[in-house]
């Protein structure tokens, strides 16, 4: 096996690349791909016979190219609204879910949305029963506020 990678390079640069790319899936930030668009280039390289280090080298060299020059272009195009991304809590404020635990007036519950369960605070004045549509208006730290919808 160790033999046939060292006489077929290109095949270690296509699994890194691939291994890159299907990385880059879960992270989202482009870095991931950068490295994937070195391993290509160093496949290239392997593909014309170059050295080993040289293969290492072009790796290197054009993952840190492509972080400078096309993750900028790549992390614009993802955000072409031009504002931050909101992610986590922050992605929710405005949505509708459904209390599943009562919540107490001024107090604590539970609800649900799109599937997930939240800890949630009421500034009403009223008990928001169980099956109450509401609205998250804020969030402090992992408790959302909520108010009718």
């Amino acid at each position: 096996m160790i033999d046939y990678l060292a006489q077929n390079l290109w095949t270690l640069w296509a699994v890194l690349a691939m291994v890159c790319l299907v990385l880059e899936l879960s992270s989202g930030d482009f870095y991931i791909t950068c490295f994937g668009i070195g391993a290509v280039c160093a496949l290239v390289a392997s593909l014309f016979a170059l050295p080993f280090w040289a293969q290492v080298v072009i790796f290197a060299v054009f993952s840190v190219l492509s972080i400078y020059c096309i993750r900028p272009h790549l992390v614009h195009m993802l955000d072409a609204k031009g504002g931050q991304r909101k992610s986590n809590v922050d992605a929710i404020i405005g949505r509708v879910g459904k209390v599943t635990e009562t919540i107490k007036a001024g107090d604590y519950g539970r609800m649900k949305l799109d599937g997930d369960d939240w800890k949630a605070e009421s500034d009403e004045t009223e008990d928001l029963p169980v099956g109450t549509k509401v609205r998250i208006i804020g969030r402090e730290s992992i408790i959302v506020k909520v108010e009718k919808a």
